[in-house]
């Protein structure tokens, strides 16, 4: 299996298998199925409710701990009961429980709101304690991100954002590269929107390589050095996710495809598919978020985050509060560039 190297030496495995989405009485046996298929790079969240069925297919496997990289995300910490801190360390303990692991190849922050700031700290005490082996963080946009690795010690190893043909993300890659995180894709397959399988230019590259269109899709983000992890319940398709080393896409094709890109996302509506511009535009129109950045550093260390609806647990709800907008910025940077939080832009209801 190809790798790319994280910013701390650490191997990653280019394409992993994920679980968005699949019921909990079903994850298990494709977990199994995609472990018996090859795969050897997990993907899985607090949200998705199902990391107890993840770690039950890893135990039935039999497989080494030693050759399976393990990714859960951490959701956000609402109404902590003693601090952000103490409550991401607690979430993080309980992710390891419901996994049976003793400790994670990578752990993500999965959205860029509430306190994670106080988030952070604490993953990077986790990573320091050696319980993890890289962290990063999951739907930031180069705003946020940049801001993160200003105001802290370690450099988030990974973002994973929406990626695919209709939303090739060829500015936000080229930041990370220069600050040293990887880009890895979720939804690599736009879930099927704006009929990504029948796209007669991806299936004509397909065919020219007799291959099938989401293995196009793969080779075209591995290719450009973005880690992928497709997700299927069919054993057949999960086989064919796999087989993408064979072939290479030429220059040509790799431009062609280019063309396909909407620079929108697909499944976040409003400014939040903006990025920088939109942060922008929503700090100058005075809608911040007061639970981040280093100006609220100080009484996110034992208060509770006054801009997020109240979740008492790290449970994630399947639907995503929209927290309370400001009116002064308080954020991690001016007004207009780095003041305004995604948090006040329209929100996903999904548990990506």
């Amino acid at each position: 299996m190809q790798t790319v190297t994280l910013n701390n030496g650490v191997e990653m495995p280019i394409i992993g298998f994920g679980v968005f989405q699949i019921p909990d009485n079903e994850t298990q046996a494709a977990v199994e199925a995609a472990l018996a298929a090859g795969y050897r790079h997990l993907d899985t969240a607090a949200s998705y409710g199902n990391e107890e069925a993840v770690g039950a297919a890893i135990k039935a496997s039999g497989i080494a701990r030693e050759d399976l990289w393990i990714t859960t995300k951490l959701w956000i910490q609402h109404n902590p009961t003693g601090s952000v801190e103490d409550d991401t360390k607690r979430a993080f303990d309980n992710s390891l429980r419901r996994l049976g692991l003793d400790h994670l190849d990578l752990y993500l922050i999965h959205q860029p709101l509430g306190d994670y700031y106080s988030k952070w700290r604490a993953m990077q005490q986790v990573y320091k304690d050696n319980r993890v082996r890289a962290i990063g963080v999951s739907n930031f946009h180069p705003d946020r991100l940049v801001d993160l690795i200003d105001h802290n010690e370690i450099t988030p190893a990974v973002n994973q954002i929406e990626t695919h043909p209709f939303h090739q993300r060829a500015f936000d890659q080229e930041l990370m590269k220069e600050q040293g995180v990887q880009i890895e894709s979720w939804g690599p397959f736009a879930e099927g929107k704006n009929d990504l399988f029948t796209n007669p230019l991806l299936s004509a590259t397909a065919e020219a390589h007799g291959k099938s269109v989401a293995q196009v899709v793969i080779r075209w983000l591995t290719q450009r050095e973005v880690v992928v992890i497709p997700k299927s319940v069919k054993p057949e398709r999960m086989a064919q996710n796999l087989d993408i080393f064979d072939f290479t896409l030429s220059d040509e094709q790799m431009s062609q495809i280019g063309t396909l890109d909407t620079g929108s996302s697909l499944f976040f509506g409003g400014l939040l598919s903006l990025g920088v511009a939109g942060t922008a535009a929503v700090a100058l129109a005075g809608c911040t978020d007061a639970t981040s950045g280093p100006a609220a550093e100080a009484s996110s260390r034992t208060t509770a985050p006054t801009g997020s609806a109240r979740q008492p647990t790290d449970e994630a709800p399947r639907a995503l509060a929209r927290p309370r907008c400001g009116s002064s910025a308080r954020g991690g940077g001016p007004v207009g560039t780095r003041g305004a939080s995604a948090a006040c832009m329209k929100q996903p209801t999904r548990g990506r």
